[in-house]
């Protein structure tokens, strides 16, 4: 192997590690994150972060055009598998905070609504999460390798 050889391949190892040293950071931010909110929420809504989530996701559908969506979309917009999503709603509307019917057009499609109850825990959950994020942020701001990607989640807000 020759000398330019080795250097070339050098770099992209170094290259792929950094890649992977970010990967770690991001999932480490992701992980401290979700695990204060999730203490916060359950303590005092007994609901967990993903239930958050779907409330949240669902509570912003509208009647106009796209305004519901299916529980292939509410998947993808939480980030669980269809039938973990399939799980949770169930669970969700058991405890009364969302509610199932069939899409008018395609009898084949379910949209899920949350019902007043679930607007109500949603509302009253609210300052808790933001506030347990806020301070998981401020926390994880104080480590080196977290501190540019908590910069980063921050620019990405929108102006209060």
């Amino acid at each position: 192997m020759t000398q330019r050889t080795r250097e070339t391949a050098q770099a992209q190892t170094a290259a792929a590690g950094g890649l992977a040293q970010g990967w770690c950071a991001l999932s480490a931010l992701h992980g401290r994150i979700e695990t204060h909110i999730e203490r916060a929420l359950q303590a005092q809504y007994h609901l967990s972060v993903r239930e958050f989530s779907v409330l949240n996701v669902l509570s912003e559908q509208h009647d106009g055009p796209g305004g519901h969506l299916r529980m292939h979309q509410v998947a993808d917009s939480v980030v669980l598998s269809q039938s973990a999503t399939t799980r949770l709603v169930t669970r969700l509307e058991e405890r009364g905070l969302l509610s199932r019917y069939l899409c008018p057009d395609d009898r084949r499609g379910i949209y899920t609504d949350v019902t007043p109850d679930g607007l109500l825990l949603l509302a009253e959950a609210r300052p808790t999460h933001d506030t347990a994020l806020r301070e998981a942020l401020k926390d994880a701001a104080k480590r080196p390798e977290l501190a540019p990607l908590v910069t980063a989640v921050e620019e990405l807000a929108p102006p209060a």
